[in-house]
């Protein structure tokens, strides 16, 4: 059962940012301190990528865990009111993913998805900036889940 009112919920999740999350600043300081230029929230583009690099023809879209329902995360849990709500809701971000990502591959852009939780961990947000670089010189991309 949840501990808020609909309307401290409603109120609390209406607070969440959509753009320029610190998720979302982290990975793009880390591209600039690498020499890497971009451009953020592109609207011309099929889902708004987050990052777009022309240069190398590759988007990075920098994933919220709940939002985007990353399995087997344990950020990812459904909250336990309204679950029908959230389950379509989920279900539908998830399905939005898949086709911007097929329209965005079709296009000839490499797409790279990052996810919250590989940034939280000191140790593995390392691991994973190297990996994201990497991936955008090497035009392969890091995740399609």
């Amino acid at each position: 059962m949840d501990n808020k009112t609909a309307e401290q919920r409603h109120e609390n999740m209406s607070r969440i940012k959509g753009k320029d999350t610190k998720p979302e600043i982290l990975v793009r300081k880390y591209l600039f301190s690498r020499g890497f230029r971009y451009r953020k929230n592109v609207g011309k583009m099929p889902g708004h990528p987050d990052i777009v690099l022309p240069k190398y023809r590759a988007v990075v879209f920098v994933h919220g865990c709940f939002w985007h329902g990353h399995e087997n995360c344990r950020y990812a849990r459904i909250p336990s009111t309204n679950i029908a709500f959230w389950e379509q809701k989920i279900r539908s971000n998830r399905e939005r993913d898949a086709k911007t990502t097929a329209q965005l591959l079709e296009k000839g852009w490499n797409v790279i998805v990052v996810w919250q939780c590989e940034l939280k961990n000191k140790a593995e947000r390392e691991i994973t900036l190297v990996k994201i670089e990497n991936r955008i010189k090497s035009g392969s991309p890091l995740s399609k889940e």
